[in-house]
């Protein structure tokens, strides 16, 4: 396994920011790394690349212990942190040109075009970091991140403030790696998630409440999304006439998701609704939960540590 971590706990006070969590991620994998704001994930991150320390528990890299031999494990990761900090005088080429001697890299010029060209920096790459848009410096990061191939990558928030054009290539980037090497990230982008990851581990208030791949995770729910277009329009009062609904979802006043545990009542609750209220239903069916509606299900119940 590239990633082990073992009842890992990071306490700040009397706040247990990660909370005896377990997880392993092996070469090839990518996985994504989910929870809600303060669950922990950016805590877990650290620790795993050897920036913080764990109160207890441990984390091994390519079965390297992090605690035990830091600057061992750092050589085999690749680390693009949430808050990216870069040296903003400096040029692209000279900034990655340090890392790469940081890395002490043979051939650095060679690596230092590889990662300018991987991460879709060239229009850029003769400016000082300071002059490119948020976008481009988190590219600056993703290269620096990249530039001793490592063997883990380590990604949190990787595609934040991109564009939507730039998101897919640097997803694409991602999943390029992903075929030789290990990666974790996170992201709040969901969709993101969906199109890179097979598993995703997902945490709430430091407690490890999902790591499993996206089919079973949508599988063992007991909530099924029915989706409804009425050829009228409908109101969320009319709706919640339906005692089979959980919660009520809509994209405009005629198409709408419903959440159910049991879709065959629901459907022939809004049947009896379409008569009582001389409503005609364009459409109903039922949909796979989204890894939406499942994030939601599993972060929304408080916790007890």
């Amino acid at each position: 396994m590239s990633i082990e971590v073992k009842n890992l706990l990071k306490v700040y006070g009397e706040q247990k920011a990660v909370n005896n969590i377990s997880f392993s991620v092996n070469k090839g994998e990518i996985v994504g790394f989910l929870g809600p704001n303060g669950a922990g994930k950016s805590t877990t991150m650290k620790i795993i690349t050897g920036y913080l320390h764990a109160s207890a528990g441990e984390a091994f890299v390519c079965g390297i212990n992090v605690a035990a031999d830091p600057l061992a494990t750092k050589k085999k990761i690749g680390y693009l942190p949430e808050l990216n900090a870069l040296y903003y005088e400096m040029y692209v080429k000279e900034y990655l040109g340090f890392i790469a001697e940081t890395h002490k890299i043979q051939n650095p010029k060679d690596k230092i075009n590889n990662a300018i060209e991987l991460t879709g920096l060239t229009v850029e790459s003769k400016k000082k970091i300071g002059q490119l848009s948020k976008g481009y410096k988190q590219r600056v990061g993703l290269a620096a991140a990249l530039i001793h191939d490592p063997e883990v990558l380590i990604l949190d928030e990787p595609t934040s403030g991109l564009d939507p054009n730039q998101i897919i290539e640097i997803r694409d980037v991602i999943k390029k790696q992903g075929k030789n090497k290990t990666v974790l990230f996170s992201s709040h982008i969901l969709q993101e998630v969906e199109a890179i990851c097979d598993r995703v581990i997902i945490i709430n208030k430091g407690n490890l409440v999902a790591n499993d791949t996206l089919t079973n995770l949508r599988k063992g729910s007991s909530t099924n999304i029915v989706k409804v277009e009425f050829k009228q329009v409908v109101t969320e009062a009319q709706l919640k006439e339906l005692t089979a609904v959980n919660s009520i979802y809509n994209s405009d006043p005629n198409n709408w998701q419903l959440a159910t545990d049991d879709p065959d009542l629901l459907r022939k609750q809004i049947r009896d609704l379409e008569l009582r209220h001389s409503l005609d239903v364009v459409s109903l069916q039922n949909e796979k939960q989204s890894l939406e509606e499942v994030f939601r299900s599993l972060t929304n119940n408080p916790v007890n540590n």
